[in-house]
C-alpha cells in the first residue's frame, strides 16, 4: 500500500483498519487508493442551504399534441442522423421487490415472463422501428450487477435489440462510514462500498473511455433513463425535437402530480436556473399554490427520463458535484471481526445526484407525459408504485403480460 494511503489512514484514525495496516488485503488497498478521500471531509460541514425556488412552465399536453407531427419528424431526423443515443441506468438491485438480483432482471409478467428490461427494450424498439435504425444505448450497471446483467442479455439475446449497438460500463462506489467517519468493512476483504448516486452516470461513462466513442459517433444528446418506469417510451422522437425547437440544453420528461403530497421531486427554478425540489422541501403554502388556471405551482413531478447535450455534460463534468450524505442500515465488521446488521440507520452513504447536474444546465424544458401511458414505476413489493400497479398499467395500455 503507497504511505499516502496508510497516513490517510492514521491522520483519519480510522479504527476498522489501523489495528491491521500491515496485512490489509489487497482488494481493500485497490478500495482505498481508488476512494475519494475527501467524502470524508465532507461529515462535519454543514450542509449548504437551497436557494429561492419558483415556479417553472412547461411544455403542456395540449400545445404538445398540436405541434406532434412537426416534432416528431424534427426528432426522427435527428435519430435518424445518428445524434441521439440512450442511458440506462441500471446500477440498483431489486431488494425492495425481495428480490436479490439486477432490478432490471426482475419478471414483472403475469401469465408470461416479461422482465423490466424486456419492456425497456421493447419500448425502444417502437423508436427504431420508426426510424429504421438503432440507437446507441449504454447500460450503466454496478460493481455488484454487472457480470448478471451482461450475462442476461447474453443468455436473451439481447431481447431482440441488435447487440453491436449496447455496451455496458460500471458505476463508480463510493464508502460508507459510521457517524464518526470512520471507513466501515463488510467482509475482511471488502470495504462497505455502493453505487455512488444516479449523478455520477457521466463521470463514469467518461471513465469507461465511452466519451470518445460518442464523439466518434457524433452523438449529441444522450437520452438518460431509470430502469424503474416500465412505460416510458426512450428516445422519444417528439420529445427529441421539442428539446431541439426550445434550444434548451436539457429537458426532462414531467407528470402532473397526483396531488400536492405527492412523494416526487418537482422541475422548478431554483435562484432563477433550472432545479428539482423535493416533495419533502415544500412548505404546505407551496405545496398547495396555483395558478390562475387553477393548476398547482409545483405540480410538475419528474419521471427521472433526461435528454441532455452531450456538449455541456463535457462542459459540467469538469467540476466536480458534491455528494449528498444520507444515512443508511449498512451492515458492517466489528472491531473484533462479528458481523452486524443493524435494524436502524448506522453509517453514512454518499451520492451523487443527477438533479444536481439540472442545476449547472442553463435551462430546462419540462415536457408533461400523460401519467396513465408513460409513468409505471416499479418501487415497492405492494402498495403505491409497485409491481401491482405497474403490472395493471401495462395492461391499460395493451402489454400483453
Amino acid at each position: 500500500m503507497s504511505n499516502e494511503v496508510i497516513n490517510k489512514v492514521k491522520s483519519t484514525n480510522q479504527k476498522y483498519l489501523k489495528k491491521n495496516l500491515e496485512n490489509i488485503p489487497v482488494k481493500v488497498m485497490s478500495q482505498l487508493e481508488n476512494m475519494d478521500w475527501t467524502y470524508l471531509d465532507l461529515i462535519n460541514q454543514e450542509v449548504k442551504p437551497r436557494g429561492t425556488f419558483s415556479p417553472i412552465e412547461a411544455m403542456e399536453l395540449s400545445e404538445i399534441e398540436a405541434n406532434k407531427s412537426s416534432l416528431k419528424e424534427k426528432g426522427l431526423e435527428a435519430i435518424k442522423a445518428g445524434k441521439v443515443a440512450a442511458i440506462l441506468l441500471a446500477g440498483g438491485q431489486g431488494t425492495r421487490l425481495g428480490f436479490d438480483k439486477a432490478k432490471g432482471m426482475f419478471n414483472i409478467g403475469e401469465t408470461k415472463e416479461l422482465y423490466i428490461f424486456e419492456q425497456l427494450i421493447n419500448n425502444m424498439m417502437d423508436v427504431t422501428n420508426d426510424a429504421g435504425c438503432f440507437i446507441p444505448l449504454y447500460i450503466m450497471t454496478s460493481e455488484k450487477n454487472d457480470k448478471d446483467t451482461r450475462e442476461f442479455f447474453e443468455e436473451h439475446n439481447y431481447f431482440g435489440y441488435d447487440k453491436n449497438f449496447v455496451k455496458f460500463f460500471v458505476q463508480d462506489m463510493a464508502p460508507a462510514t459510521d457517524f464518526e467517519g470512520n471507513l466501515l468493512l463488510e467482509s475482511e476483504d471488502s470495504l462497505a462500498m455502493s453505487p455512488n448516486g444516479n449523478g455520477g452516470w457521466f463521470n463514469s461513462l467518461i471513465k469507461a473511455g465511452l466519451d470518445e466513442e460518442l464523439k466518434a459517433k457524433g452523438i449529441e444528446w444522450l437520452n438518460v433513463f431509470g430502469v424503474d418506469n416500465v412505460l416510458q417510451r426512450i428516445a422519444d422522437p417528439v420529445f427529441v425535437g421539442a428539446t431541439l425547437e426550445s434550444g434548451c440544453e436539457c429537458a426532462s420528461k414531467v407528470v402532473r402530480k397526483a396531488n400536492p403530497d405527492e412523494k416526487v421531486g418537482a422541475l422548478c427554478l431554483e435562484n432563477g436556473k433550472p432545479s428539482i425540489v423535493e416533495y419533502y422541501e415544500l412548505t404546505p403554502e407551496m405545496a398547495e399554490a396555483r395558478n390562475e388556471k387553477g393548476t398547482l405551482l409545483y405540480g410538475f413531478g419528474v419521471t427521472l427520463n433526461y435528454l441532455f447535450k452531450v456538449e455541456k455534460l463535457r462542459e459540467i463534468s469538469k467540476n466536480s458535484l458534491l455528494p449528498h450524505i444520507v444515512k443508511k442500515k449498512v451492515p458492517y465488521l466489528t472491531e473484533e471481526g462479528k458481523l452486524v446488521k443493524p435494524e436502524e440507520p448506522n453509517a453514512y452513504k454518499f451520492e451523487l445526484l443527477i438533479i444536481d447536474m439540472i442545476y449547472m444546465m442553463d435551462n430546462c424544458l419540462g415536457f408533461e407525459v400523460e401519467r396513465n401511458k408513460e409513468f409505471a414505476p416499479v418501487k415497492n413489493a405492494k402498495g403505491i408504485d409497485s409491481v401491482d400497479t405497474a403490472r395493471e398499467l401495462l395492461k391499460i395500455n395493451g402489454v400483453n403480460i
